[in-house]
């Protein structure tokens, strides 16, 4: 286990495949879509949906070569390949597949390497008359969609799994989820950036895990964490808070180092640990904002939609703490010395992958 984390520290620097974010709007009897995604993912072949990063997949090298292109070389690459996938983009009208315009792209200038180059594209279909409601979505290997309905009352807004085609959107409007809908909706993308994403956060929530065999120190630890990462969170989600990612990201790294060196020193818990695990919490939680914020939340549905991530992060937590459970089941039964064992190699593999990306992040 200790060597498998230590391979996990070059992916810091991978770039995460994030869902595109469709805005769609009518215009009299013409459709417009304004669609901000990663060219260079698309354009390199890569499956995004079927990894979580970049780095993982078979293309890197070439998508790594797409995002050293200057900006017009980049749109230029993918004028000549809009053809090839505008047949791979469904809009349906009562069946039918409508024909695609491409109206312009814009990609921005190179900037910081660490970061995903989100570039918007922009096209329009002719509606036929009589055009009632829409459906969209497209291939899987673009990864997953955000759809948002803008310009009418009650617009549509959903995720699309990679693949997924959305249900008939009236084109009137009065398509918003119920708050149900939306807190059912989230789940799955709170979880999603636990498991297989956040492998950060992975590694935070083990590093509490190898501090002891008993379940109480390990209940006080979880619990601060979610209650810290539960309030940053929502604060964030509703605009109270905003902090650089240049200093979370380097935070958060930190916080792994710190949990897995106390592993290695300490000799039980101390009163200060539950509360230096709440403190970061509050900054993993600005982590989870700034993931949740590329969604786009609705309007409608705000809380419902904040609710819903929070619980998928939690459950994605405690897959984990179960995961590692059964792993170890054999050498926890053992005398506690074997256990201590394990538990400071594998803190020292954390302690080196967290210590790598602190270095990485405040580059």
């Amino acid at each position: 286990m200790a060597f498998a984390l230590a391979l996990a520290a070059p992916a810091a620097h991978a770039h995460e495949i994030l869902p595109a974010i469709a805005d769609m709007e009518r215009d009299g009897n013409t459709l417009r879509f304004d669609l901000r995604l990663n060219l260079e993912g698309i354009l390199s072949g890569i499956d995004l949906g079927a990894v979580a990063n970049s780095d993982l997949a078979p293309e890197a090298a070439d998508y790594n070569a797409l995002r050293a292109l200057p900006a017009p070389r980049l749109a230029a690459r993918f004028q000549d390949f809009w053809p090839d996938m505008a047949g791979d983009v469904r809009v349906l009208v009562d069946g039918a597949a409508l024909s695609l315009e491409l109206d312009g792209v814009e990609v921005p200038e190179i900037g910081d390497p660490a970061l995903t180059r989100t570039s918007t594209l922009r096209f329009h279909a002719d509606l036929p008359a009589g055009a009632r409601a829409v459906t969209l979505g497209w291939a899987a290997a673009y990864g997953a969609m955000v759809v948002r309905q803008n310009g009418v009352k009650d617009g549509y807004a959903g995720y699309l799994e990679p693949g997924q085609l959305s249900p008939p959107v009236a084109l009137a409007g009065g398509n918003a989820a119920t708050p149900l809908g939306t807190f059912l909706r989230y789940i799955p993308v709170g979880f999603d950036h636990i498991v297989p994403k956040g492998l950060d956060h992975i590694l935070f929530v083990l590093g509490l895990f190898f501090f002891s065999t008993r379940l109480r120190p390990l209940l006080m630890q979880v619990s601060a964490f979610t209650l810290a990462h539960t309030i940053t969170l929502a604060a964030a989600g509703l605009g109270y808070v905003r902090v650089p990612a240049s200093i979370v990201e380097p935070v958060i790294a930190a916080s792994i180092v710190f949990v897995a060196v106390e592993n290695i020193l300490s000799h039980g818990q101390s009163r200060w640990r539950p509360l230096l695990v709440f403190g970061f919490g509050l900054l993993h939680g600005l982590g989870f904002a700034s993931v949740l914020g590329e969604f786009g939340l609705p309007d409608r549905g705000f809380l419902a939609a904040l609710i819903g991530f929070n619980l998928g992060v939690e459950v994605g937590q405690i897959a984990v703490i179960a995961a590692a459970y059964v792993m170890l089941a054999w050498w926890m039964r053992a005398p506690a010395p074997h256990f201590a064992r394990i538990s400071v190699m594998a803190s020292i593999a954390i302690a080196a992958v967290g210590l790598y990306w602190f270095a990485e992040r405040i580059v």
